[in-house]
């Protein structure tokens, strides 16, 4: 956080690197050229999760005061950006261009930052009307407002469209639960995992463990622990997480061991068996 901190734009905002789009090199590596970067309003507002994680997790509140701050800047940014409609754009850069769009997993997280914001600013009593509209106007589009998000349709295939409004506690328990329901055959293979798109036989350890953590939030904790043994399956000797498995093939792809992969599966574990306070940060709303 100290580094992000000391990276922060004027803005409030940061540049963040696209390795999604890097190119593979050859069958199983990905180039390791530099990414391309842009401004990703969701990465942006995603550090105010970190900082509340943290504060779960260690107690350590004089410690996360430093980071306020930065947390506000960057909060300031992303709402600063909302449409009426209570979407927010997935990229400043993207903004009237051809590729402006709003995602619907880029807002569900972003809707989860912003519960995060308004966690931290009630700790220091901090005003927070804006944040707090925002977050209600971001809330009722992820539920009621679907022609707000992807009108390029370019996100339908993907997973994380799929459980992240589940994952980011912007539903209620039973739309949630119909939502996992509705396209489960579409994007878990059993006995496997989650696919990372609807459209190809590969499941992701990451994806996985993301849907696991939406799973425990609804209270099925039978499937989740299910899911997540299969995830932790795809490891390399030393027990380090592949990114994933491509299962018409039965081959490890790419051979790759992304560190978020690592995170991903950290964060299911504690959902699942609450090693630390930080557990609930998915389960169940902090506000």
């Amino acid at each position: 956080m100290d580094y992000l901190r000391a990276t922060q734009r004027a803005d409030g905002a940061w540049l963040g690197g696209y390795g999604n789009a890097l190119p593979m090199v050859d069958r199983d590596f990905i180039s390791r050229e530099p990414a391309p970067q842009l401004v990703d309003t969701n990465f942006c507002a995603y550090p105010a999760v970190g900082v509340a994680h943290y504060a779960l997790a260690t107690g350590d509140w004089r410690g996360v005061r430093r980071w306020w701050p930065m947390i506000k800047a960057s909060i300031d940014f992303v709402v600063s950006l909302q449409r009426e409609d209570g979407a927010v754009p997935w990229a400043l850069d993207a903004i009237n261009s051809s590729d402006d769009d709003a995602l619907v997993a880029g807002n569900a997280s972003i809707a989860k930052s912003l519960e995060c914001a308004l966690f931290l600013a009630d700790k220091f009593n901090e005003p927070a009307a804006l944040w707090r509209e925002a977050h209600a106007k971001i809330i009722m589009a992820l539920r009621d407002k679907p022609s707000a998000f992807d009108r390029r349709a370019t996100g339908q295939r993907f997973a994380m469209d799929w459980y992240y409004p589940v994952l980011s506690g912007a539903l209620s328990k039973a739309s949630a639960r119909q939502r996992l329901d509705h396209n489960w055959s579409r994007f878990v293979i059993a006995g496997h995992g989650c696919r990372c798109v609807s459209d190809e036989p590969w499941v992701t350890v990451a994806e996985t463990c993301e849907l696991v953590i939406a799973l425990a939030s609804v209270g099925d904790q039978t499937l989740a622990e299910r899911l997540f043994r299969q995830a932790m399956t795809i490891r390399d000797p030393a027990g380090v997480l592949w990114m994933g498995w491509q299962t018409a093939e039965s081959v490890i792809w790419p051979k790759e061991r992304p560190s978020w992969t690592q995170a991903a599966a950290i964060l299911a574990a504690d959902a699942l068996k609450g090693f630390s306070g930080a557990n609930r940060i998915f389960l169940a709303p902090l506000l």
